[in-house]
């Protein structure tokens, strides 16, 4: 099948025909895509202490073989609010434990969800010689493999054979006493951002509701902002007091998780583009909201930099898409509480960053045509961001590429006026 449909951004694989209609000016940019989110989980089937991609088509797939569970389990209710929206997350399994196990194999993973392992042993139809190994997965086969001797036995994604087994006809033998850890540490956490440090995505998931973890995010997030230049937002459960524009505070709780939520929110951030806002976006979860909040309340939590649901007619819609940012300054001022704002800032950011990385460092030299070539790229890119109604009209004058203090830095002024979605009317009617 060929590929076809909208486009946002020039980021397709298949073949195909894609058509955007809008007024005037079809919409393109060649910029890095959104979509991905970090999360940190307690997990009971899954790799320990490493980080794992899954695609919402995966997830939709491959759900069993990755988490242990299918797609439509109630354990994983967390994963699918998060692919309400999200195009990927990069998991990490917090906890450790047991794996399952019996005479002729090991559960692939620690966890529970290791005793749904059953292997099945018979004889060939064909040859008396060989064996029929058959791996059963809560009650579905996912594996048979013909040998004569378990060395022969090739290991697959719910089960590490035991070579020196001696085969024998079974009718079902269980993998057993697999375990998981149900809590993760503060060291755990640690351990998970870590792993971060090497990754790309767009936000970062802390599902926890223990303060002391929330603040190790919110350190995390601002160190990586700041001082490593990596553009990327936190969202954390009731956490408002970080007041910092890379940190967004859901406030409501849900019936089933108190802060469930986050994974929704983290999905719908994660996903949504530069230049669209999840103001007013219906919430398509599963969770049980809860919206107890008058007028005045809900007035005080958006100056207090918490981002909230509430209810429009049947519907449960987000009411603002802010930050945690409240203390402006002369450097950050109100509109840096905008959450369409900073995720406009941080693609231009990682954008220029990954620019300049694999086209300029150690490749071009520093003289005048080399930062007019790096002028002419940023330009460029900036007339995409307009295109896109991203960014206000470029004036390409005011865009500057300057040699810098030393041989090897070059100092680029860049200023923007990032756009808003409509969110405030004020109309006069005049009656004659």
């Amino acid at each position: 099948m060929l590929g076809g449909g909208n486009f946002t951004i020039q980021n397709k694989v298949f073949p195909g025909t894609y058509i955007n209609f809008v007024n005037r000016t079809a919409a393109g940019a060649s910029m890095g895509s959104r979509g991905v989110a970090a999360i940190p989980m307690i997990l009971k089937w899954g790799p320990e202490n490493e980080t794992f991609e899954v695609t919402a088509e995966e997830f939709q797939k491959k759900s069993r073989e990755i988490f242990g569970y299918s797609f439509d389990d109630d354990e994983m209710l967390p994963v699918r609010e998060l692919f309400c929206n999200l195009k990927k997350g990069i998991f990490y399994r917090l906890n450790a434990g047991v794996q399952a196990s019996c005479e002729y194999g090991t559960a692939r993973h620690s966890g529970e969800c290791g005793n749904k392992i059953k292997l099945v042993i018979s004889k060939n139809v064909d040859s008396e010689t060989k064996f029929d190994v058959t791996t059963l997965f809560d009650g579905n086969e996912v594996n048979v493999q013909t040998v004569t001797h378990a060395a022969e036995l090739k290991d697959n994604q719910y089960v590490i054979f035991k070579k020196d087994a001696t085969l024998a006809e079974t009718a079902g033998l269980n993998l057993e006493n697999g375990t998981s850890e149900r809590e993760a540490t503060g060291e755990d956490y640690t351990k998970f951002l870590e792993k971060m440090e090497g990754c790309s995505f767009q936000i970062l998931c802390c599902p926890s509701t223990d303060d002391k973890v929330k603040a190790l995010f919110s350190a995390y997030t601002k160190r990586m902002r700041d001082e490593s230049g990596v553009k990327f937002q936190t969202v954390v459960h009731q956490y408002a007091k970080a007041d910092y524009e890379g940190v967004i505070s859901v406030e409501n709780e849900a019936e089933e998780s108190v802060p469930g939520l986050v994974y929704w929110v983290a999905g719908a951030e994660a996903a949504c583009e530069i230049n669209r806002t999840n103001e007013n976006k219906i919430y398509n979860g599963e969770y049980t909201v809860k919206v107890p909040y008058t007028q005045l309340q809900l007035a005080s939590a958006m100056e207090a930099g918490k981002l909230l649901l509430h209810k429009v007619g049947k519907d449960i819609r987000i009411l603002t898409d802010i930050n945690t940012l409240v203390t402006v300054t002369e450097e950050k001022g109100k509109d840096i509480s905008n959450n369409q704002t900073v995720r406009v800032l941080d693609q231009i950011g990682n954008d220029i960053a990954s620019l300049f990385n694999s086209r300029y460092l150690g490749k071009i030299s520093n003289d005048a045509a080399g930062r007019v070539s790096l002028w002419n790229d940023i330009v460029t890119y900036g007339k995409q961001l307009a295109v896109l109604r991203a960014i206000e009209t470029l004036d390409a004058k005011e865009i500057t590429v300057d040699q810098g203090e030393g041989k090897r830095s070059v100092v680029v002024n860049f200023p923007v006026q990032p756009i808003n979605c409509m969110s405030i009317l004020y109309m006069t009617i005049v009656v004659s």
